[in-house]
C-alpha cells in the first residue's frame, strides 16, 4: 500500500471541514463555507492563503489572466469548495488545471452541499507524470 502524500496536512483539513459541516450543515452557499472555513483553519491553527491569484503561463509567457483557488493550505495543498448535489467532471477538470498549472503534488476537492455527509476527492500528482496528465484520484479515503 502506497503512503498517503501529506497525510497529516490532509487529515487536518479534512478535520476542519467536517467540523464546518457539522456546525453550518448542508445547502448554504459557498461563500458560507469559504468564510466558516477561513475562521475554522485560523482557529485550528492550519496555515492557509484565501483565494489567492496565481499567475498563468502559455509557452513560458506569462498570460494577462490568472486563477484563484479557494484555499491554498501548508504552501502545497490546493482546497476547492463546492456546495452542489454532486461532483462534476467539470469540478475534477478545474482542481487538475490548478495541479497542472502550478505543479503543486496534491489538490483536494470538497462538496458541502451533500446529505447526510461532507463528500471530498484528492487529486495526487506526481511531478514526474503531471506533464503526461496521470493524476491518481482518491476519493474519501482518509478515515477519520
Amino acid at each position: 500500500m502506497s503512503e498517503i502524500r501529506f497525510r497529516d496536512e490532509s487529515y487536518r483539513i479534512i478535520g476542519a471541514c467536517f467540523e464546518v459541516y457539522n456546525e453550518k450543515g448542508f445547502g448554504f452557499t459557498e461563500p458560507i463555507y469559504h468564510e466558516c472555513l477561513v475562521k475554522e483553519f485560523i482557529l485550528q491553527g492550519i496555515p492557509f492563503v484565501s483565494q489567492p491569484e496565481l499567475a498563468l503561463r502559455y509557452k513560458g509567457d506569462l498570460l494577462e489572466q490568472t486563477f484563484r483557488p479557494d484555499f491554498i493550505c501548508y504552501d502545497k495543498i490546493i482546497v476547492e469548495i463546492k456546495s452542489v448535489s454532486a461532483f462534476t467532471d467539470a469540478h475534477r477538470a478545474q482542481i487538475l488545471n490548478y495541479l497542472h498549472s502550478t505543479g503543486f503534488e496534491l489538490g483536494m476537492l470538497i462538496n458541502f452541499g451533500v446529505f447526510p455527509k461532507l463528500a471530498y476527492e484528492r487529486f495526487v500528482c506526481n511531478p514526474r507524470n503531471a506533464s503526461a496528465g496521470k493524476y491518481e484520484v482518491l476519493a474519501n479515503r482518509l478515515d477519520l
